[in-house]
């Protein structure tokens, strides 16, 4: 039971990365009219930086497609731990509305990766 809850949640929230990460390329999902001015002056810097917003768009299109299957799923929650770190710090400091679902998103990235901590292990003996 606890392995299909996991693929379930596993599923929905590599889709989620992987819709995150295609939007960052094709832009079908609007900005909202309400963000904060920080915010605003954030994304303009971020698309500033050409290199940064399509690096950050296949992370996290390979790490959600790694994180649904069960195989990769370690090394999906590896790639995706940078981009989630970001968005922690950014709506602890500047959206801090979106912070709830945040740490939602990082609480199964921690389970994920507690689960799979034995193919962690090699790396750091």
């Amino acid at each position: 039971m606890k392995k299909k809850i996991l693929f379930g949640v596993s599923l929905l929230f590599g889709l989620m990365f992987i819709n995150s990460g295609l939007n960052k390329f094709f832009n079908y999902i609007p900005m909202p009219k309400d963000m904060p001015e920080n915010m605003i002056k954030l994304m303009g810097a971020i698309k500033e930086i050409g290199w940064l917003l399509p690096l950050v768009g296949v992370a996290e299109i390979v790490g959600g497609i790694l994180f649904i299957t069960n195989k990769f799923r370690a090394l999906g929650a590896i790639i995706i731990f940078p981009v989630l770190a970001g968005i922690i710090l950014t709506h602890i400091f500047i959206a801090p509305s979106g912070l709830p679902m945040a740490l939602v998103l990082l609480g199964i990235e921690l389970w994920v990766i507690i689960e799979n901590r034995d193919k962690y292990l090699p790396m750091i003996k």
